[in-house]
């Protein structure tokens, strides 16, 4: 499995290898039977072959056929750095980056973290580390010193590359903090006592020189051209199987967890992604609202776009509806990308610009639920020929419900559209076992996109992932033996605000170390704009008169403990908390406390 921080290659694979003594054969899971609907089997289980074969590729790989076929297009253009880059330069620059990696002394596999927002360094970053056969580590732009230092032990990271800040923070500082040494170090040997593994800090300063660690244009300049010319020569060796990025998302136990993705399944779904969504009818330009650290911007972002050439577009660092709206115009865009709660954004912003927009083709929509009136209004308002919805996540590289290619806005009006291609997909009970079309039940996957595991987590991989190769959602989900199907609710506590996935615990371990606070709870409640958003339920130690604790007071208190998007914007005070008789709180019920108020 993933064991002590190392991977093993032999581990975990999203297809069945079986090796004889003279020959290797694969059994692929397009070769299942699908039940047939007949009117005798009529249970919640859809098998989708599709007509396109997997595409067995390394994203390296990948890259060099669209470089090949699109040289001179657009690949990346970044409205806020003014920043534009075709093909060609993009291909230069990541076999610059990848060689200098190894003049860093990095190895094959060897991690590397990404901290920071949208920007062309962090899209090149991303594809060097998958050409350099190395493994990338998407860190969360606003995670503060605890979560970042959790992130950077829990993988092993050996180099980071790093924005200068993101909005109020200012990243160098916070290393400093982080790693006393820093400062004092020479760039590319860093020895740090809190993260040991970490020699290398690389920041997109421009020509600010930051002591310790390197410059981004300057690590282009390490690459020798023979150490260039190798890198092409390395892609052979690259299995497409292997690990290639690590995201973070939340697990049972409060602390995020580390989902290995494979080339494998990125390169795949991205393909999926990109023919759905119609990218080969012209050379589309893509407005991406969502971040590269998020599977949604990466896979259906950046690897997407290479399949046929198309051009990302970057309107700011991080999400303001009116950059949104000034770079479809300017640019003409004519996909967008996005989450419901940047659509909200979006159409309160328009009525107050006076912008002539141009007719966009598609907006997807994905992580997070959306209500059909804000479907109509996307497609009314913003004159958007189709609004197509999509369901996924870390686990499975991407999508696995995506709307067909020409499906009108009605479709997503109610499903997140269809079963991708090479894929299997089943609702069931709480025992596990199939329920009929049209009931509700937990979603489970079986897929070649479902990830390598969880980084030194095998618990949580055994848990998430059966032998046989279902995937358990925890989603509520009805399938239709068309293959299309909706998001009912969940089962997991997980909080979903604006496409964020937040964990309570991790929440409620920072409050409990507040003073005046005995316990707290924190439950997701609804919320127009942002789906859902946090409300803390919290009981104060004896006597609750001297104890007094206010919403202003726990926003202070987490501020610098966990991210911005984490902080509860609800409080409320009670006595005592819900119970089963095994005494574990019931927080549906602190749900129902939370609704009924609102009927007052």
């Amino acid at each position: 499995m993933l064991q002590g921080g190392k991977f093993l290659e032999k581990a975990i694979f999203q297809r069945r290898w079986f090796q004889t003594s003279t020959h290797i054969f694969t059994l692929n899971l397009h070769t299942v039977k699908a039940h047939q609907i007949d009117g005798t089997n009529d249970q919640s289980y859809v098998q989708h072959t599709g007509g396109k074969p997997l595409l067995y590729r390394n994203i390296g790989q990948h890259l060099r056929l669209a470089v090949e076929k699109y040289p001179n297009n657009e690949a990346v253009l970044s409205c806020h750095e003014c920043k534009r880059y075709t093909y060609s330069e993009v291909m230069d620059k990541v076999d610059r980056m990848a060689a200098a990696f190894y003049q860093l002394g990095l190895e094959k596999n060897d991690r590397i973290g990404i901290w920071g927002p949208n920007s062309t360094a962090y899209y090149l970053t991303l594809l060097a580390v998958a050409r350099a056969g190395m493994i990338s580590v998407g860190i969360n732009p606003a995670y503060q010193l605890r979560e970042l230092e959790y992130a950077l032990k829990k993988v092993g990271v050996k180099a980071l590359v790093a924005s200068e800040g993101f909005r109020s923070q200012n990243y160098y500082e916070m290393l400093k903090q982080l790693l006393p040494e820093l400062a004092d170090s020479p760039p590319m040997k860093l020895k740090s006592s809190t993260v040991p593994t970490l020699s290398s800090i690389i920041v997109d300063s421009g020509t600010n020189k930051l002591p310790g660690t390197l410059a981004f244009e300057d690590l282009l300049q390490l690459a020798t051209e023979t150490g260039v010319s190798q890198i092409e020569a390395l892609q052979a060796s690259i299995s497409p199987d292997s690990g290639t990025s690590l995201l973070f998302t939340s697990g049972t136990t409060g602390q995020p967890k580390a989902a290995l993705l494979s080339h494998f399944g990125m390169v795949n779904n991205g393909t999926q992604a990109a023919y759905r969504n119609e990218l080969d009818r012209k050379q589309h330009r893509i407005c991406l609202q969502v971040p590269l650290f998020h599977v949604f911007g990466m896979v259906f972002g950046s690897i997407a776009a290479l399949n046929y050439g198309s051009t990302l577009v970057f309107p700011g660092e991080g999400f303001r509806a009116s950059e949104s709206l000034m770079a479809i115009a300017k640019e003409k865009c004519s996909i967008i990308y996005g989450t419901p709660t940047m659509y909200v954004d979006l159409l309160n912003e328009y009525h107050k610009m006076n912008l002539k927009l141009p007719v966009m083709d598609i907006a997807v929509i994905g992580a997070a639920a959306c209500s059909p009136k804000l479907i109509t209004d996307i497609q009314d308002i913003l004159g958007v020929r189709a609004v197509r919805a999509s369901y996924g996540m870390t686990e499975v590289s991407g999508g696995s419900f995506i709307c067909e290619r020409g499906d009108p806005t009605e479709v997503s009006l109610d499903s997140v559209g269809r079963l991708v291609d090479h894929s299997e997909v089943k609702v069931v009970d709480v025992e596990g076992n199939t329920v009929p079309f049209g009931t509700p039940g937990e979603l489970w996957v079986r897929s070649y996109a479902t990830i390598l595991g969880y980084w030194d987590d095998n618990g949580g991989t055994k848990a998430a992932i059966r032998a046989d190769r279902w995937l358990t959602t925890g989603d509520q989900f009805v399938l239709r033996p068309d293959g299309y199907g909706k998001v009912v609710g969940r089962l997991k506590e997980v909080i979903i605000r604006g496409g964020e996935n937040i964990y309570p615990k991790e929440i409620e371990d920072t409050l409990n170390t507040h003073p005046s606070i005995l316990e707290s709870h924190c439950i997701g409640v609804p919320d127009e704009r942002l789906g859902e958003e946090i409300c803390a339920y919290i009981r104060l130690k004896d006597p609750p008169e001297q104890n007094l604790v206010n919403l202003e007071d726990v926003k202070l208190f987490c501020r610098g403990k966990l991210a911005y998007f984490k902080i509860p914007k609800l409080i409320r005070i009670v006595q005592n908390f819900p119970k089963t008789t095994s005494g574990k709180i019931q927080k549906f019920k602190l749900l129902d406390m939370f609704l009924s108020e609102k009927k007052e």
